[in-house]
């Protein structure tokens, strides 16, 4: 068996989805998940881009161990300085350089002639080697390059000191006989080609990324760079679980495999869904709420006698093996803490009690309480800030014919303050009675919502995003009633401004 490398760019490319603006503390959150998922290498951020990117870069270099953690760079002094100096803490460190190589991007974009790319791509990789000896090297648009200009700029960044060189489908142009067909010619044509690592980088404009990049991994390829759950730029990135999946599910095709712990997937699948507020469509390949689902009479019947017949793996190798728990308000502690631990959660006696105070009320509330919904509380948990205001009580009377008034209890550090305010719709009205009472008036920017698990008892999950001034924070929250979870999520949004932690622009990279 090959091994072939996970190469993770959640945390650079996947952040470049519109709408996404991850803050420090929830890329460093991401970061440790994919350490325990066993990614071969983190893309931590563009460090030029931003403080507040250069500063996530820097936390996840000083505190996350195990991956190689990677900084991209353009083929420029000030990007490679930063980059270096966030990495630089790291135990295993990266730069990771690049410069478009395309007829259109060479012409259009950077105005230089072919050659004055090869020669700022070559001062790049030796300028990045006086800062780690490990350096990647990537030719932005290599889908729409000359394949001869490829294995010339690849030889010239190798006898440079490149030790991985990365072939991006940039703009999603590719098909997979045709990548495959690049790849194996640049491999084979590049002086040099054996002292290094060979990646591919694709997206999914196609709908192909995921095709594309295993078409490379069969013709010698060693990396693939890919993001949890796919997002991206444009229509995003190979999905993570979908390349590992079938690399593991299809060994025997492929002859190759990787190091990732298959059991960590939908956990860190949920996490990313949640802290970026991109929602998982129900019927996504392996983490998806539908993938191991069987309404068929036929499957269904087929699947009770022999899984086999209908699923080709299980939902126990992706980390959803408790998918068919059921806790109730019955359930005692030592039960909770038994399910918790089924799921892979270790929580000391004061965080088991505050999860079983909250796991009572939603179950008070709830007929059945599943692992999904387990899992959901848990990471809601793990991502809130400080309550510096906590809701204590809330009132909703809204009707067909009736102006919706909300009126909310807000626990402060002044005291309780109690406000109440009408409003297009309830949850209009339960925001503007939080605003009032904790006085301050932020700029809802998005709100969306999603179900934990199916039926009409389902927990609603609501992620927002608030901004006040230049500051822009992201908060969740959960509950069975979705006015209830739409106003925890605003309080955490609210408690995150208070906490002084926001998002910054962040400038864009291929």
């Amino acid at each position: 068996m090959r091994r072939v490398k996970i190469f993770d760019t959640t945390l650079r490319d996947g952040e470049q989805s519109p709408g996404v603006a991850l803050t420090p503390e929830e890329k460093l959150a991401i970061a440790h998940q994919l350490a325990r998922l066993g990614v071969d290498v983190i893309e931590a951020g563009f460090p030029i881009a931003s403080p507040g990117d250069f500063e996530a870069v820097r936390r996840i270099a000083e505190e996350v161990k195990g991956p190689v953690i990677a900084a991209l760079a353009r083929a420029a002094r000030p990007d490679i300085e930063r980059a270096a100096e966030a990495v630089e803490p790291a135990e295993k460190k990266r730069i990771h350089t690049f410069i478009a190589t395309s007829p259109i991007h060479m012409e259009k974009k950077l105005r230089l002639a072919p050659d004055e790319v090869i020669e700022r791509a070559v001062w790049a990789v030796e300028f990045a080697k006086g800062f780690t000896d490990d350096v990647e090297f990537s030719a932005e648009d290599a889908g729409r390059s000359d394949p001869d200009f490829l294995v010339r700029i690849f030889g010239e960044v190798i006898q440079a000191g490149a030790t991985v060189i990365n072939i991006p489908d940039t703009v999603g142009y590719q098909v997979p006989w045709q990548f495959a067909e690049l790849v194996e010619y640049v491999i084979e044509k590049t002086p040099g080609a054996d002292r290094v690592e060979w990646s591919v980088h694709c997206h999914d404009d196609l709908g192909l990324a995921v095709a594309n990049s295993l078409a490379a991994v069969r013709v010698g390829a060693t990396q693939v760079e890919c993001t949890v759950n796919g997002i991206g730029e444009r229509a995003g990135n190979a999905s993570l679980e979908e390349v590992v999946m079938a690399l593991y599910v299809r060994k025997d095709f492929f002859q190759a495999e990787t190091g990732i712990n298959t059991r960590e997937l939908y956990r860190t699948s949920r996490l990313v869904s949640q802290l970026t507020g991109m929602l998982v469509p129900p019927n996504k390949a392996v983490v998806g709420q539908n993938a191991f689902a069987h309404e068929s009479g036929i499957h269904q019947d087929g699947v009770l006698k022999d899984r086999l017949t209908y699923e080709i793996m299980n939902a126990e190798l992706v980390g959803r093996e408790a998918a068919v728990l059921v806790l109730g308000k019955h359930s005692g502690r030592h039960a909770f803490k038994k399910a918790l631990e089924e799921l892979g959660y270790r929580f000391s006696d004061e965080e088991l009690k505050q999860l079983f105070a909250r796991f009572k009320e939603i179950a008070d509330r709830k007929k059945q309480v599943t692992a999904e919904d387990l899992i959901a509380l848990v990471e809601d948990a793990r991502t809130k800030a400080p309550e510096h205001f906590k809701l204590l009580e809330l009132q909703v009377h809204s009707g067909t014919k009736l102006t919706p008034v909300a009126t909310v209890r807000i626990q402060t550090p002044s005291g309780e303050v109690t406000e109440a305010a009408t409003g297009d719709g309830p949850v209009d009205a339960v925001y503007k009675a939080i605003a009032r009472a904790v006085e301050m008036e932020p700029v809802l920017e998005s709100y969306r919502i999603e179900a934990t698990t199916g039926g009409a008892e389902a927990l609603g999950e609501v992620v927002v995003r608030l901004r006040m001034g230049s500051v822009t924070v992201g908060g969740r929250g959960l509950a069975p009633d979705i006015v209830e979870a739409s106003a925890r999520a605003y309080l955490d949004a609210l408690n995150k401004l208070v906490a002084g932690v926001g998002t910054r622009e962040v400038v864009e990279a291929p």
